[in-house]
């Protein structure tokens, strides 16, 4: 029971890879607080995780994830764990890309995470863990991902800095970053019809050293190592849930 009584907060986590967790903190524990866009998907997580509270909250809406916050210091007076996974794809060539699709990945990807962190970390004290859901599409260049890569990339580089300036006060913060993990996100790419994302996760699985690809519980299983105290002299780092496809594709 890592997380017994410690009190969790998952940014998208009413799918996926953020549902995973969720399930899994709760099953260690924890207190869950998950947010996400859609109250139907909400309402189920929150039915089947015991104690859990839900919140529709889109990350790109920065006064609404400090409502969240707000709410959970006003139930706990704490936060102990923060999970930031919330996330939207976005596949197109330079030439195809619009300035509206730009900025809805950004604001998502890149600056809605950055002010969640901000304002979440308010009320972390010592002893705090911090993931934040980053991508293997910072890690290497893939035709048509220019986009979302841009942000991850951001977004990667951004939590290394906010890493070190929490050191003094002992507060961790890791990334971890999938490869091809079969979850919703994949299915809602703008422009994808089926058959596009279809052949999508064929290219994927062709490249993967392990010839598969990742679930979304084998993400969950490396999120809860980084936000325990298995992982107590680890910050700062950004690990590779991608069955190779960096290090050995």
């Amino acid at each position: 029971m890592r997380f017994k009584n410690k009190i969790v907060l998952v940014l998208g986590g009413n799918s996926g890879m953020g549902l995973a967790a969720a399930q899994a903190f709760a099953a260690e524990g924890g207190i869950v607080h998950l947010t996400g866009r859609n109250q139907a998907t909400i309402d189920a997580a929150v039915a089947n995780i015991p104690g859990a509270t839900g919140y529709a909250s889109d990350i790109a809406d920065i006064a609404a994830t400090e409502a969240v916050v707000k709410r959970v210091e006003t139930a706990h007076n704490r936060l102990d764990v923060l999970y930031i996974n919330a996330g939207v794809g976005g596949f197109a060539a330079l030439e195809a890309i619009t300035e509206d699709d730009w900025d809805h990945v950004h604001a998502i990807n890149l600056k809605g995470c950055v002010f969640a962190l901000q304002k979440a970390v308010r009320i972390m004290g010592e002893g705090g863990a911090i993931v934040v859901t980053g991508s293997i599409g910072a890690h290497g260049p893939l035709a048509g991902n220019g986009t979302y890569a841009a942000a991850k990339a951001g977004l990667a580089m951004a939590m290394k800095v906010f890493a070190k300036e929490l050191l003094p006060r002992k507060i961790r913060l890791n990334l971890v970053s999938p490869g091809p993990i079969d979850t919703p996100l994949l299915h809602r790419n703008p422009g994808m019809g089926p058959d596009d994302v279809a052949r999508l996760k064929e290219m994927m699985i062709a490249n993967i050293p392990m010839h598969r690809m990742g679930e979304s519980a084998e993400v969950a299983k490396a999120v809860l190592f980084l936000a325990s105290d298995d992982a107590s002299f680890i910050t700062g780092t950004d690990l590779l849930v991608d069955g190779g496809l960096i290090e050995l594709g």
